[in-house]
């Protein structure tokens, strides 16, 4: 099966580390009948370059039909709460409060599942001339896939109109629901924009990453990096680790992940590190050390090339 990216992971170009946000609000509801939907709001950090980002996500399991669903993901960045009321606050948006405590910039993930059962409903008893849409909505299309959106004026509209939305209950279910139906419409018209009927979903571009078991062994070596942020490993260990050689860990994780290992592990620490310096306040010298640096000029070398700026610097921010 299709191994679907985690949209905000997509969004930013390399994994969150969901431990270390800041969440503003949690919202999962279930519509009878219907969608299920998720908004998840999260503090934006000031180093995230995160942009606005929507996937359509197909999964089919051949062997259990029960488990197949199509769902719309969406990461839109730049939408600014009141702290107090974790709602919009429209006059701080266009920058009326400045200075206002209160303000908080966000970073908001929205999930919508359509079940099969809902979606039989706009069925048709033959095909029209958009054979391959027409597949996807009654799960005949054979396999998993997933294709990252580009966000129009209509769509943003309507997500924003979701947020924003003030109803509660029964209201609320009914207002969601159409809105999520022309969210999947949209969609829809956007995948049938950018490739032709009957064309087959190409993913990747490296063909060893059409074997699952393969793209397996690059998501594991992404997560091995992650474990040995304190504890610098080599591309040998580490495709010894998973069972890969090297050729395709280089080239299957550059694909998969946009970076080479090198930049992604790079990146890795020094965020980790920001983390370490600015969320908890330990000293250069501790996290030089936890990020195994053999001295601290080495490590604020390498911080500074990532931030622009010297960590003893940032503990003054």
């Amino acid at each position: 099966m299709e191994i679907i990216p985690d949209i905000l992971t997509l969004a930013y170009k390399y994994p969150i580390m969901y431990h270390e946000l800041d969440p503003l609000l949690v919202k999962d509801k279930q519509i009878p009948q219907s969608i299920q939907y998720n908004i998840s709001r999260f503090r934006k950090k000031a180093n995230w370059n995160i942009e606005d980002t929507g996937m359509f996500c197909y999964y089919y399991h051949p062997s259990n039909p029960d488990l197949n669903f199509i769902e719309l993901k969406f990461c839109l960045l730049g939408n600014v709460y009141c702290a107090e009321k974790a709602t919009e606050c429209n006059q701080c948006k266009v920058g009326l409060h400045q200075q206002c405590e209160s303000r908080i910039s966000s970073v908001d993930v929205l999930s919508f599942r359509f079940m099969p059962t809902h979606l039989q409903q706009f069925a048709l008893s033959k095909l029209s001339e958009n054979e391959r849409t027409d597949a996807v909505l009654n799960f005949k299309h054979p396999t998993s896939f997933y294709k990252v959106l580009q966000l129009c004026h209509k769509t943003r509209t309507i997500l924003e109109s979701i947020l924003a939305n003030e109803y509660d209950g029964m209201m609320e279910n009914i207002y969601v629901n159409a809105q999520s139906q022309m969210l999947l419409l949209y969609s829809l018209e956007c995948i049938a924009e950018t490739e032709p009927a009957n064309t087959k979903v190409e993913t990747f571009t490296c063909k060893f990453l059409a074997n699952e078991v393969d793209r397996e062994k690059i998501y594991k070596a992404r997560d091995v990096l992650l474990q040995h942020i304190g504890e610098p490993i080599t591309i040998k260990e580490l495709s010894r680790k998973v069972a890969i050689n090297e050729c395709y860990l280089k080239k299957g994780f550059k694909e998969l992940f946009g970076s080479t290992v090198f930049d992604f592990y790079q990146t890795q620490r020094m965020e980790h590190a920001r983390y370490l310096l600015y969320e908890k306040g330990l000293s250069v010298t501790e996290v030089s050390i936890m990020l195994g640096y053999s001295s601290i000029s080495h490590f604020s070398t390498a911080f500074k090339k990532h931030t622009g700026i010297k960590p003893c610097e940032l503990l003054l921010h």
